[in-house]
Order: C-alpha cells, then sequence, then structure tokens
C-alpha cells in the first residue's frame, strides 16, 4: 500500500513534470499573435530537424551541412561530410551548376570562377570519400546574403532547403 505522502509527492512532481521546466531565468513564450519584445532571447535553436539530417545521410549520403558568412560576408561558404561516396556523387558533379538562394533577399548567388585559380568549389577525382569534408564558396557580392538568413543550396538534383546562414 503506498503512504498518502508518497501518493502526494508523485502527483505533485507528475503534475510539475508534464507542464515542463525552464533554465533559471529563462521566459515563456508570448502568446500567440503577440509580438516578442525587441532584445528579448528567443529559445529557437537555428538548424535543421534530426528527420532532416538522417534524410541527407540516407538520401545523399551527406551530413553536417552548414552555410558560413566568411571574408566580411563577401563570400558564403557552404560546407559537408561525406558518409557515402556513391551517393554524394551529385553533389561533386562539375557539370552541375550550384546556387545559393536567399528567398527573403531575392537573390541566387553562384560560385565564381577565378582566372588563376578556377571554380572555388572543391570536386574530387573520380568518388568523393566518406569522412572528409567539402565546401564550396559562393560570391556574395553587394553582402546581400546575412547571417541569420535562412537559405537553400541547390545543386542539380540535390536541394538543402532552410539552412541558417552563421
Amino acid at each position: 500500500m503506498i503512504r498518502p505522502t508518497i501518493f502526494a509527492n508523485l502527483l505533485l512532481c507528475g503534475a510539475l513534470w508534464g507542464q515542463g521546466s525552464s533554465p533559471v531565468g529563462a521566459q515563456t513564450a508570448a502568446p500567440a499573435g503577440t509580438p516578442k519584445a525587441a532584445g528579448t532571447p528567443s529559445h529557437y535553436r537555428p538548424g535543421r530537424p534530426q528527420q532532416a539530417d538522417r534524410y541527407y545521410g540516407f538520401v545523399w549520403g551527406v551530413e553536417a551541412l552548414s552555410v558560413k558568412a566568411v571574408e566580411s560576408g563577401e563570400i558564403i561558404r557552404f560546407s559537408y561530410r561525406v558518409l557515402d561516396g556513391e551517393r554524394a556523387r551529385a553533389l561533386n558533379d562539375k557539370k552541375a551548376e550550384p546556387s545559393l538562394v536567399d528567398p527573403q533577399a531575392g537573390v541566387s548567388l553562384v560560385v565564381p570562377s577565378l582566372e588563376q585559380v578556377g571554380l572555388l568549389r572543391q570536386t574530387p577525382n573520380g568518388l568523393p570519400e566518406a569522412g572528409k569534408s567539402y565546401w564550396m564558396a559562393f560570391s556574395n557580392p553587394g553582402r546581400s546574403v546575412k547571417r541569420g538568413d535562412r537559405v537553400n543550396v541547390v545543386i542539380g538534383q540535390f536541394r538543402a532547403e532552410g539552412l541558417v546562414v552563421e
């Protein structure tokens, strides 16, 4: 038989656990339709859901997709790590012209080709190697794509949507 005090404690703990807990000092979310005050911390963590990461790994053979503004924002670098070279082949196809699209800014960036260097893009001879990271750099004239923007990377049939620029 359960003692009444233990039962009451279990009920209280269950009720508190069901409400969830937040870190000390964390603010609660505003009701729907109420604008958030400027400067209040957001509990949103940029990134992709785990299902998206599993999709890119299973279908395209890549993981750890990232987009970063470098060189004071003049270049946007897209990088990824290869899990399966055969499936990741589409991302390294030299015939496929990659583009980085920022729907909010209304721009589509391309990988520039420099006279002495060629395309600012890693393309291995043959299959990409599992465990290695590869990158490509997109020219960002006028710095129209900024940190925090959500962008789409398109390379042939490959399409990664909603990547947050770091």
